[in-house]
């Protein structure tokens, strides 16, 4: 390649030190484009095509450093390689929108509190725990996020390109008094950002935040992970359904009581389900739920390509592999829902072979027909039989479900599927053994969908709480620092009648990819090997970088990590260390918006300090209450890119 002369050599200089973001389709294919038209091939103006994307290990931060661990820190390269062996380097960084807590622009000239809760009349929820320093309540656990655009848009305050950017808020840790706990006793908001996006540099500025009104689906509850749909709108979640069948339930009550101003307002059904967002040009956006997913333990589910597979995670002991067959294209209003069985040879040994699926229907309904059950009335009675205690009666079934063995007899076939779907799942024999599996996603040329399992501990394993023989799923030792897996998805699937499953994206089998390691404390007090994945949570794939983003809710690393993972090198990367004590939520790798490539991520509850967090507690919890708001704040943004370095030359 020859030498660029010195302007253009300056101007792109000046062009690339000015991208703080990841530019594959603008800024990196300009510049290839500019190094290709330098080099031997005729002077041509063709960008030089993307070869691979790698990025570079961060060590973990330690005492040495404090400040480090008490805060976001990011000490990873991204190296962008081209097909003419030129590379660029990016020192990634880490840029918030916002911590929760602050107050930010409201797109009317006046500001809103960034995570603030509201009640069903859409008022703000007021913490009253300290006497003389009342406020609104604001949530420390920012989670799912969506990175998305809408044609049309216009919101005024936007100067370059307007992206949305859709966040929601599982819950708050305490109330102000550090005593009262607060764990899924609020009504979970959630709010669309305007951002304006620069075209010259890709950066995200804040300009309008939105909370969105949930009344119309009686709120919002414990919204964990996200994904976009391939139709553009956020795919939200409610996280342990309530138990319709516990009589007197205080977080249920508490919720009711903060929502609707009524203990006993708030029915168990009206929760755990998949709610959707879509966003409008002007930056609001609208809710609505769909109740024929399944009431699960909702974490994230993915979309197919197909548009209308969808896989679920099920963040629950005793939880399964559910998939969701929608009657038509973007629409999940109606369709027919699945739970697999575990065949033969389950392991997660990532050397071992992978053990086969099997899929049983629980049923087909429509989202408007299981709703009109619920707001009818049904109470958990008129679905099924359920015996703490064994009723020596033929008619009932022995299972368990959420750790507990319960006998059942079902006298509602459809609602039972629907709104007592983690019994029935167990009722008709599907394999409810996995232990808290978390995220989803799909890497969609090798066809292979990638699923968390946060701890591999309980009910899969032997003897431990939960278990089931003749599941399929029986490991002989547990592994608390979990597992990724990845599940080959195929056509031509039947399900347990013999009829065929109308989907070209059915998981097939599963076997592990990636596994933590459990240790002894080492010197700082992390109990899961720090430079392994410890307990796995949100997933993400990107197809151009060909890597697996994986974000930890480790309880055995000090700090929580992000990591990013090279399906074809098998090269696993740390390139984000959370505030210690806090959890890596929020994440989505985003391709391409206007010619720009984001990484989304959040962050929870920092300095919630557990029994691993001793060596540095007392040295930690001073700099993070200075950092995020006496530990009450936390922060939604996206990992950024400044050009190191680069050759002009081959």
């Amino acid at each position: 390649m020859k030498t660029l002369p010195d302007s253009s050599r300056r101007h792109l200089l000046k062009l690339m030190s000015g991208a703080p973001l990841l530019p594959f389709s603008s800024a990196i294919a300009g510049a290839s484009a500019f190094l290709g038209g330098c080099g031997g091939s005729g002077g041509s103006d063709a960008p030089v095509a993307l070869s691979s994307v790698s990025f570079s290990n961060m060590p973990a931060p330690t005492l040495a450093n404090p400040a480090a661990m008490a805060t976001t820190t990011v000490g990873s390269v991204m190296s962008v390689n081209f097909a003419d062996s030129s590379k660029l380097d990016y020192t990634l960084s880490y840029q918030p929108f916002f911590i929760t807590g602050d107050l930010v622009a409201d797109g009317k000239g006046g500001k809103i509190l960034a995570g603030g809760y509201y009640d069903i009349n859409n008022q703000p929820i007021i913490d009253t725990t300290v006497a003389g320093q009342e406020r609104q309540f604001f949530s420390d656990a920012p989670d799912g996020t969506s990175l998305l655009t809408v044609a049309g848009a216009k919101v005024d305050g936007v100067k370059g390109n307007p992206v949305f950017a859709v966040v929601q808020f599982e819950y708050t840790t305490w109330a102000q008094d550090g005593k009262t706990d607060m764990y899924g006793k609020l009504p979970s908001p959630i709010a669309v950002l305007t951002l304006d996006q620069d075209p010259a540099t890709g950066k995200l500025s804040l300009v309008k935040y939105h909370n969105v009104d949930t009344s119309k689906v009686n709120g919002l509850w414990i919204t964990c992970g996200a994904s976009l749909s391939p139709w553009g709108t956020h795919l939200s979640s409610e996280e342990y359904e309530p138990d319709a069948f516990v009589a007197s339930n205080a977080q249920l009550k508490a919720f009711s009581k903060n929502l609707f101003g009524n203990e006993a307002t708030a029915n168990p059904y009206h929760y755990g389900h998949l709610p959707e967002v879509t966003v409008n040009a002007d930056g609001t956006g609208s809710i609505k739920k769909h109740y024929c997913l399944g009431r699960i333990s909702h974490e994230l589910v993915q979309v197919m390509p197909d548009r209308r597979t969808v896989f679920m995670g099920d963040d629950a002991t005793n939880s399964g592999y559910f998939v969701f067959v929608a009657d038509k294209e973007n629409d999940l209003s109606a369709g027919s829902l699945y739970v697999a069985k575990v065949g033969a040879g389950f392991s997660i040994d990532p050397a071992a072979a992978a053990a086969p699926l099997s899929w049983i229907k629980l049923g087909s309904a429509s989202s408007a027909e299981i709703k009109a059950l619920v707001d009818s009335g049904i109470k958990p009675t008129d679905i099924m039989d359920v015996r703490s205690t064994d009723p020596a009666d033929a008619s009932f079934r022995k299972v368990i479900s959420n750790g507990k063995t319960e006998w059942i007899k079902v006298i509602n076939e459809k609602a039972a599927a629907f709104l007592e779907t983690h019994r029935y799942a167990a009722y008709v024999g599907a394999s409810m053994g996995f232990t808290k599996m978390e995220g989803t996603t799909v890497n969609v040329k090798d066809k292979v969908a990638y699923s968390a399992l946060q701890n591999c501990q309980d009910s899969m394993v032997v003897g431990g709480k939960g278990y089931t023989a003749g599941n399929g799923i029986s490991l002989n030792k547990a592994l608390k620092a979990g597992a990724v897996m990845a599940l080959n998805l195929t056509s031509g699937l039947k399900d347990d009648k013999g009829a065929a499953i109308n989907s070209e994206w059915m998981p097939a089998d599963t076997k592990a990819l990636l596994i933590g390691e459990d240790i002894a404390a080492d010197a700082l007090g992390n109990t899961g090997n720090p430079n392994k994945v410890a307990n796995p949570d949100n997933l993400k794939f990107s197809e151009k970088m060909r890597t697996l983003f994986i974000g930890e809710d480790s309880g055995q690393h000090v700090n929580n990590f992000l990591w990013a993972y090279n399906i074809d090198t098998k090269v696993l990367s740390r390139i984000m260390s959370i505030p210690a004590g806090g959890e890596s939520t929020g994440l989505h790798a985003v391709d391409e918006i206007n010619g720009w490539t984001y990484i989304m991520s959040n962050f929870q509850h920092p300095g919630d300090w557990g029994s691993i967090h001793n060596v540095v507690k007392d040295t930690l919890d001073p700099l993070i209450k200075a950092n995020y708001k006496n530990k009450f704040g936390a922060a939604v943004g996206y990992l950024t890119g400044e050009l190191k370095q680069f050759k002009l030359a081959k």
